[in-house]
């Protein structure tokens, strides 16, 4: 399904067609008396008595060729709020055998700064859908003529769309199968953006043995494919500021390894790597948008597989902090991969602060279900940031515990540490804690756990179902606010 937006300062004059307004919460139609006859002004007040006024949208036909919509707008209308409306406005739109739709935007209140943006980035989100593989795709056109005062300016035009294109991009790697998306295709797909103005290095096995990065490396050694670190750079700014980081976990598929996966929805493993996609997504929007900040995001690539080379429960391996990890789970491998990806981070960059993203426990889907994403951060400034930017978004964290008492808990005999809590309990937070040691240089550094959050079998507010590209929005909206 394809999007076209058209947008016309001039008078709203149509007499056929589908016909948005906006109207207050009690439908006080007097105000559009000046669009249609007094015959449909009286038909209009007997329809709504009919209806039900605490719905937000409301639509019927005033004749075989004019369809109206009245939508209904708050006294405190926020920005979440009217994306949530153009959300459930697409919704509406799917019903409807002709797809042209022409909003006035002349009834909206100018308490209302750039309703029509928010409306309208609701509406584009929402109308997402992963078709690559269907023999029978929806190549159907939506045109969305928005004719009036109240439209949004080109600079907020061109925000918007970036910051759409970044969480689809998002949706698109986290939706794509394993045959198709493994980290050689990945690599591959990453070093495209450099059309987009960000500067892409590819770090392959070779490379990353030179550097030491075994705990990344092993994860990967039994699968055929390649495993890679891959940094892309944004520079935003003249200066040379140290940048924002941004490091994700990119297991492309997890069996498991040798500690083998139950075979029930293993299939769903194929957005464990949902962590990179986000920070794809976040690094492509601060490129399109051309964000005035420096940036950087790194991804480790890999394929957890069982094979004759596959490492072992028991193995123990050097890390490129110098730090030696027991592997007693081999499914406890996203951690591998931050391991190294992070202090690589950390000490190549030397960043303002690091935010990691990973889809890393089914305990912290325990705890949050698909409502917030775990945060476990050693920097009070940066989780208030972090807190305050998802309530604006609607992607929300909730900040969850670190303390030197788990320690022990992951402590092992034979190593400096093992990568799993034998005890139980706490395996969001021993999982965090275990990430923590590997920064080294007190970088203020946040951790979100996004496994409840990248994948919706139901749909959410702005997502009809699958990848929801959670974090995007989010980081991006933390960038806006607080380092723009």
């Amino acid at each position: 399904m394809t999007i076209i937006t058209n947008y016309k300062k001039a008078d709203f004059k149509f007499k056929s067609g589908n016909l948005i307004f906006f109207v207050n919460e009690k439908y006080d139609v007097s105000n559009l008396k000046k669009y249609f006859t007094s015959y449909e002004n009286k038909f209009i007040k007997e329809i709504l008595k009919l209806q039900d006024l605490s719905k937000k949208i409301i639509s019927f036909d005033l004749s075989s060729v004019k369809k109206i919509f009245l939508i209904s707008l708050e006294n405190n209308l926020n920005s979440t709020k009217s994306e949530n409306l153009g959300a459930k406005f697409f919704n509406y739109t799917k019903e409807i055998k002709k797809k042209e739709f022409n909003i006035n935007s002349n009834q909206i209140p100018k308490n209302f700064e750039n309703f029509m943006g928010y409306f309208l980035h609701g509406f584009n989100l929402k109308s997402y859908a992963f078709e690559k593989y269907k023999s029978k795709k929806n190549n159907k056109k939506i045109y969305i003529n928005v004719i009036g005062k109240n439209i949004p300016s080109l600079n907020d035009q061109k925000k918007f769309k970036a910051i759409e294109q970044g969480t689809f991009f998002a949706r698109d790697l986290v939706s794509e199968p394993g045959n198709v998306l493994h980290p050689d295709e990945y690599a591959k797909r990453l070093s495209l953006l450099k059309k987009d103005g960000l500067k892409v290095t590819i770090y392959d096995e070779k490379k990353l043995k030179k550097l030491r990065m075994n705990t990344l490396l092993g994860v990967g050694q039994g699968s055929i494919r390649g495993s890679y670190l891959v940094t892309m750079e944004w520079k935003g700014l003249k200066d040379n500021s140290k940048p924002l980081a941004f490091v994700g976990k990119g297991v492309c598929f997890d069996t498991g390894g040798i500690s083998l996966k139950p075979a029930k929805f293993m299939e769903d493993m194929t957005y464990d790597m949902a962590g990179s996609a986000v920070v794809v997504g976040l690094m492509k929007s601060l490129a399109l948008r051309k964000a005035k900040v420096n940036a950087v995001g790194v991804v480790g690539l890999v394929e957890n597989m069982p094979d004759g080379n596959a490492q072992r429960p028991g193995d123990i391996v050097k890390s490129y902090s110098g730090k030696t990890v027991e592997i007693l789970n081999t499914d406890a491998e996203g951690r591998l991969v931050l391991a190294d990806a992070l202090t690589y981070t950390e000490e190549k960059f030397k960043p303002k602060f690091i935010i990691d993203l990973a889809t890393l426990t089914g305990a912290i889907i325990v705890s949050l279900g698909s409502e917030y994403a775990g945060l476990f951060s050693n920097d009070d400034k940066l989780s208030k940031q972090l807190i305050e930017a998802g309530e604006k978004v609607e992607e929300k964290v909730w900040r969850m515990p670190l303390n030197e008492n788990f320690d022990r808990l992951i402590d092992s005999k034979n190593a400096d540490m093992q990568n799993i809590n034998y005890v139980g309990g706490a395996g969001s937070t021993t999982a965090a804690q275990f990430l923590q040691r590997f920064i080294l240089k007190k970088t203020p550094w946040a951790h979100l756990d996004i496994a409840g959050m990248a994948f919706s079998k139901y749909g959410g507010a702005l997502n009809s179902g699958g990848a929801t590209g959670y974090g995007v929005r989010l980081l991006n909206k933390l960038i806006e606010d607080k380092y723009e």
